[in-house]
């Protein structure tokens, strides 16, 4: 389910709305770039949530809070440059003229959203390079061919969305 909600200042978002559940977070211990830490294990999800469809831009952030502290601009990037306590004042703009309940997603949440369903280290399979994601292709992971550096962030939606219609997760 998609809806678009208005936020302060008029600039517009997208959510997607996400079912309980129950999936495996974590990774195997066969995935490259593993980290101990990362044990998998069964989480089940038993309340839906809301998500944005995308990263939160910087018109959107500009919209809300006043300001863009981003290095890189354009209002369809995403905002970066900002801090865990950024946020939360962003949040809570949004629910002081909201009142909707907004809140960042937990770390449950957030790798439920990503993987939507697959069992793979991303979305779309088991390599990275930079063709399906922005990061430095220079420096696969599970692969051996190297992918663009763009050396930037991108529009937001510049990648596959994954089955449940999220983007550049």
């Amino acid at each position: 389910m998609l809806s678009t909600i208005t936020l302060p200042g008029g600039a517009t978002m997208e959510m997607i709305y996400v079912a309980p559940g129950s999936f495996m977070i974590g990774s195997p211990s066969s995935e490259d770039e593993r980290f101990d830490s990362e044990v998998q294990h069964r989480v089940t999800l038993t309340k839906g949530f809301w998500l944005g469809k995308y990263e939160v831009t910087q018109a959107q952030w500009r919209s809300v809070m006043g300001s863009n502290p981003s290095y890189f601009k354009g209002d369809n990037l995403p905002v970066e440059n900002v801090s865990w306590d950024d946020c939360q004042m962003f949040i809570a703009r949004v629910n002081n003229q909201l009142n909707c309940g907004a809140r960042l997603p937990t770390e449950a949440e957030w790798e439920y959203a990503c993987r939507a369903g697959t069992t793979t280290a991303y979305f779309w399979g088991n390599a990275l390079n930079g063709d399906k994601a922005n990061c430095d292709g220079n420096y696969p992971c599970g692969t051996m061919v190297k992918g663009p550096y763009r050396e930037t962030t991108v529009q937001v939606g510049s990648y596959p969305a994954n089955a449940w219609g999220f983007c550049d997760m």
